[in-house]
């Protein structure tokens, strides 16, 4: 049982996976562990890493010769919830985590993320700077997919909002840290209720 962090930045160790690991660290301090994903292992070996919806429904033909697009789709078939987080971008998310989410469409008509808690951060370069466009885009890919969107919110905390919103470095902004430590707990505990 574990909380999968995608993080769909190029940079494996930049702000969005400064805030991924801040959420399973506080997850893990409830009793449920955690695997960090990096986009960029699944797209290093794709001869086209952009879905060109080759065949309706999708028959994983990009699967075949792809360690790392298998790797992905296996480790969120697995997980008990995901959280995806993605830099700003012109105020959506990555290309990189877009190309591989369109990779997931086979995942889609299995229906293998029906229902699983699933939640976003978002990073930009100013206070305002697109983070919760970012968010909502992050949200539709979710919830094509037919995962529960839950936001940063405990009994404890507070409602929570939308989830995660930093500006960069992301080391530096306590608001951003202490939103994510309150998702992974929101997460973790989301996971446990599921498990009864």
């Amino acid at each position: 049982m574990y909380i999968l962090a995608v993080n769909g930045s190029p940079n494996r160790k930049g702000n969005t996976a400064v805030l991924l690991e801040k959420v399973l660290e506080a997850a893990r301090e409830e009793g449920v562990d955690g695997k960090l994903f990096h986009v960029m292992d699944a797209l290093k070996d794709q001869e086209n890493p952009f879905c060109m919806a080759c065949s309706s429904p999708c028959k994983e033909a990009c699967h075949a010769k792809s360690e790392g697009l298998r790797e992905a789709c296996r480790l969120l078939e697995g997980a008990a919830a995901v959280v995806l987080g993605s830099p700003v971008y012109f105020g959506t998310v990555s290309a990189q985590l877009k190309a591989l989410w369109d990779k997931t469409r086979a995942l889609r008509s299995r229906k293998s993320l029906l229902g699983k808690p699933a939640a976003a951060v978002s990073v930009g370069a100013a206070r305002f700077g697109g983070q919760e466009t970012t968010l909502k885009a992050l949200h539709d890919m979710l919830l094509i997919q037919g995962m529960s969107i839950v936001g940063e919110g405990t009994e404890e905390d507070d409602a929570g909002h939308q989830g995660v919103c930093a500006q960069k470095p992301a080391q530096e902004d306590s608001f951003a840290l202490e939103r994510s430590r309150i998702l992974g707990k929101r997460l973790a505990r989301e996971v446990k209720k599921a498990a009864g």
